[in-house]
């Protein structure tokens, strides 16, 4: 399963590539896939270093809130993987 965690956009460069901070871990992306205008604030969802789509700001907290709650109940054992390990996060 692949999950995509929304990432902020804090800065564009002349060749189209962005750079996004995904829950506290900046890296570079292409902008090249996304038909729509990207600005510096806007939120993206990536795989393998390309900007797949870009996302509403309330949908990109909500989701962001929802994986926060999710690796908090893993980390306090409420949730577990398939082999009943919950220490994973």
């Amino acid at each position: 399963m692949c999950l995509s965690i929304p990432s902020k956009v804090i800065e564009i460069d002349e060749n189209n590539y962005a750079t996004v901070d995904t829950m506290g871990v900046k890296r570079k992306v292409t902008l090249d896939l996304i038909a729509e205008e990207v600005n510096i604030g806007d939120y993206v969802l990536i795989h393998v270093g390309f900007a797949m789509n870009k996302i509403s700001k309330e949908h990109a907290e909500d989701s962001i809130a929802a994986y926060n709650e999710i690796a908090e109940a893993m980390r306090d054992g409420e949730i577990s993987d398939e082999e009943g390990n919950s220490n994973y996060v």
